[in-house]
């Protein structure tokens, strides 16, 4: 199986990230884009500051399938998340995104 994406690397188009809806499956939301096709549905937390190593760790994720809403906590959303958390560093929290592309 894959870890990710099987398509990676393929394709004449660039792709595109989104941010993931709480209350919708990424294969909804890609849908509604000209980036129809869902290859991902990541829950990403990165760290603030620049990284010194190319193996120091910089933040983690999880990825998750494109077909269910998932966890629907606003928590994770980035559109409903406040201003000031994340563009202070404030938040702790993963934000989730849709990753999609051309099919």
């Amino acid at each position: 199986p894959c870890a990710l994406i099987c398509t990676g690397g393929s394709g004449p188009h660039a792709n595109v990230v989104l941010p993931k809806q709480n209350t919708n499956s990424c294969a909804n939301q890609c849908a509604q884009t000209a980036f129809r096709a869902c290859d991902a549905d990541v829950s990403i937390q990165g760290s603030v500051g620049k990284a010194g190593a190319y193996t120091q760790g910089v933040g983690y994720f999880y990825n998750y399938g494109c077909t269910t809403p998932g966890n629907q906590s606003e928590s994770f959303d980035e559109v409903k998340a406040d201003d000031s958390a994340i563009l202070r560093g404030l938040a702790i929290v993963y934000y989730r995104f849709c990753c999609c592309r051309v099919p």
